[in-house]
Formats: structure tokens, C-alpha cells, sequence
């Protein structure tokens, strides 16, 4: 499998060839590239992984997460086939917590794991069993006689896994649980008053220092390459997508600000793949106030092996990079996609709408009466508690924003 290093060596050549490139280019080669991040296999876990994700904490939430699926197919007639797209899927672990816990929509459930990295689709194969793709969206027949043929109902649930959102007009729901956060952004910078005329923001863009990485008249990126910083004037259609992250907020010189390219091209894809459904967003969201106050240092992180990583532009491939995502910026570019929002609140407010509580209370129960066996059973009560907890934090992930919206025909 490649190491970081080739995602270094191949990004300094690209810069080489090219000239300084977008740092969503960056950020795009750094995860998912040769040599990236993810390809690495890396990613969401405990023991050897690098964060930890809902999912990763117990099976509590996928279990909720299957309760709000069938909520979903509900309010969608109890269709079938019932398409769930879980884009960013990784290992599989939600998928596998989801289907673990027996929803009502299961004999009408296609659950596909949408997931770029092929050493995570690999993975996935130690928690689930996989189908081919034909047989997550069909299986079909030919009904009296009719030259279309129509899908089998109650053969879910059917799990596949893929590398991108297809095209098709399904019916549905996608689910992305932290990965608007991993998606490339742009990064650009409020000019200062002394900048040229007609010239309000600055796009960051990265280079090699090529003195570093060479001493030869021919740079070669498999010395110790060093990336570095570029500004350069903010084309006008880069400027246009910074003032509506900007908006209202007050954006000093020097302020720096994500525009989230891969939010906005992602969004669209979830348009063309669903005809009607639900985009359920769950990620670290903040206001552009927030993001301001903030500053870069803040909203820009880097994650390895459960801790802080080191600055962004060093050693890529080797570190996860991740911001916040601005919320208005989200919201706008969603309603140009095509969708409209039904609800916004805290990961624990929604758990909580879902019955987090009533669970931990039989949970705590359950662990009060066989505490004094101390079996497995009384274990997994007992972790539930201790689960749901981190769940709800305010202050980790029960602070994540959950977006709800829908796109109707």
C-alpha cells in the first residue's frame, strides 16, 4: 500500500509541472490521492486508528440512526426498494450497527457504502457481506407480460459497496456522518486595505520551496519536499463564492475563510442521485461569525493517531486534514442544489428526538439488576450508559450540527 510519502512526491511534482495549486487540490491529493490519507486505510476507529467517530464509540448510534431510517421510509410511503446512500462510509461500522439493530424498513432496505478510499472498501468486508452493485439496485422482473421490468419487493436487506454517488433517480435517503469536513475546500484571505485597487480577497494556494527540496538545476520531489504558501488575487468567481461564505459577518483584513468546493459539487451530486428523499448532514458546522472569531487556527485541523496533528502543509498523506464547515455557506449552495431544509439542531437534540433517553433508561436498569453477575449482558447495559454520554456532549460530538433536507420529484 503506498505511504505518505508517494502523496508528498506526487503533489511536488504536480506543483513542478503546474505552478502553485488551489489548496483544495491540496487538500483533495493529501486525502484521497495516491499515497493519501485514507488510501493509507486510515481513518475513523479506536486502537491503531486515528479519531474516533460516532460510530466508532458503541453500537448506541447506529441503533438510533436505524430508528430515524424508518422514520424516513415512513414519511416516504414505506417505498420499495428503499435506497440509503452512506456516503463516506468507511469501514462500515454505522452500516453495520444500523443493520445489526433490525429496522422496520429492512426487507425494503438497499444499503449502499459510498466510500472513495479502496483500502476502506476492503475493510468494510470484516463487518459486512457485500453484494455486487446490480443486486443493491435491482433485483427486477418482468411483471404480466410488461416490457419494463419492475423491482422485487422484500429482498432487503441488500448491502453493496461503491466508490461514488451513482446517477440515478432513486428514492431514499443520503447520510453523511463527518464528511463535509474532509471535503476540499478552498482558502482565501480578506485583502488588506493597502492591497491593489479592486482587490478584496486572496486565494491561498500552495508551492514547493524548491531550494529545499533541491539543490540540482532539475527539482526532484523525492528529496524532503517542503510546501509552502502562495497568494495570489482571488479569481472573480472564487471572490463571488468568498463573499457569500463572508455574508454578513464582519471580515477583517488578514481574516482567513473556507469555501467549500466539495461541499457545493457534492451537494449536487445527492441531487442527481436521488428524485426524492432526505440528505441527512451530521458534521462540525459553525456560523462564519464563529469561523471569524476563531481565526484559521481554529477551524483548520489536523488529526493523527487520536491527537493534534502538525500544520497542515506538513508531511500530506501522513495527517487528516478537516475544517468546519460555514453554515450559511452550506445552507446557500444547498438550495441552489435543489434541496430545502426541514431541520437543523445539535447531534443530542436529535438523539434525543430519537429516544436516546428512554434507552440509556432501560440500559441503567438492566445494569442495576445484573451488576452483581457481571455477565456480557450486563456489560453491554453498562457501556450503553457510558456511550450515550459521549453522544450528548456538548462539548464533543453531541455538539456536531445535524441537517435534515428534502427534495421532493
Amino acid at each position: 500500500m503506498p505511504s505518505g510519502r508517494a502523496a508528498a512526491d506526487a503533489l511536488a511534482e504536480r506543483i513542478h509541472r503546474e505552478g502553485p495549486i488551489p489548496f483544495d487540490a491540496f487538500v483533495d491529493a493529501a486525502l484521497s490521492g495516491e499515497g493519501g490519507f485514507f488510501e493509507q486505510g486510515r481513518g475513523a476507529g479506536r486502537a491503531g486508528r486515528d479519531f474516533v467517530t460516532s460510530p466508532e464509540v458503541g453500537t448506541l448510534f447506529g441503533a438510533l440512526v436505524a430508528r430515524a431510517l424508518d422514520r424516513w421510509w415512513a414519511e416516504l410511503d414505506a417505498v420499495d426498494p428503499f435506497f440509503v446512500f452512506e456516503a463516506g462510509a468507511g469501514r462500515g461500522r454505522l452500516a453495520a450497527d444500523v443493520l445489526a439493530a433490525g429496522p422496520q424498513c429492512a426487507p425494503a432496505l438497499r444499503y449502499l457504502l459510498v466510500e472513495r478510499s479502496a483500502a476502506l472498501r476492503d475493510a468494510q468486508r470484516e463487518l459486512l457481506t457485500l453484494e455486487p452493485l446490480e443486486d443493491a439496485i435491482g433485483p427486477s422482473a418482468i411483471v404480466d407480460g410488461d416490457l419494463d421490468a419492475v423491482p422485487v419487493a422484500g429482498a432487503g436487506p441488500i448491502v453493496a459497496s461503491l466508490g461514488e454517488l451513482p446517477v440515478l433517480p432513486l428514492e431514499g435517503v443520503v447520510l453523511a456522518n463527518e464528511l463535509l469536513d474532509n471535503l476540499p475546500f478552498r482558502l482565501v484571505e480578506r485583502a488588506s486595505g493597502d492591497a491593489d485597487a479592486g482587490i478584496e480577497w486572496l486565494e491561498v494556494r500552495v508551492s514547493v520551496d524548491v531550494e529545499r527540496t533541491s539543490s540540482s538545476s532539475t527539482p526532484s520531489p523525492r528529496s524532503a519536499s517542503t510546501f509552502l504558501e502562495v497568494l495570489v488575487p482571488a479569481s472573480d468567481e472564487l471572490a463571488a463564492e468568498a463573499d457569500v461564505v463572508a455574508g454578513s459577518a464582519v471580515v477583517m483584513p488578514g481574516t482567513r475563510l473556507p469555501v467549500p468546493t466539495g461541499t457545493r459539487a457534492w451537494l449536487r451530486d445527492c441531487a442527481r442521485t436521488l428524485r426524492d428523499g432526505y440528505l441527512v448532514v451530521i458534521d462540525y458546522v459553525a456560523s462564519t461569525a464563529e469561523l471569524v472569531d476563531r481565526g484559521s487556527d481554529g477551524w483548520l485541523r489536523t488529526y493523527r493517531d487520536h491527537a493534534r496533528g502538525a500544520a497542515p502543509l506538513v508531511a500530506p498523506g501522513d495527517q487528516d486534514i478537516t475544517h468546519d464547515v460555514p453554515l450559511e455557506y452550506l445552507l446557500h449552495a444547498a438550495e441552489r442544489a435543489g434541496w430545502s431544509l426541514v431541520s437543523q439542531s445539535t447531534q443530542a437534540d436529535w438523539l434525543g428526538a430519537l429516544g436516546i433517553d428512554a434507552l440509556v433508561d432501560e440500559a441503567r436498569a438492566a445494569w442495576h439488576e445484573r451488576a452483581h453477575i457481571g455477565d456480557l449482558e450486563a456489560l453491554r447495559h453498562r457501556s450503553r450508559v457510558t456511550e450515550a454520554a459521549a453522544l450528548t456532549d456538548p462539548t464533543g460530538l453531541g455538539g456536531h450540527t445535524v441537517l435534515v433536507f428534502t427534495r421532493r420529484g
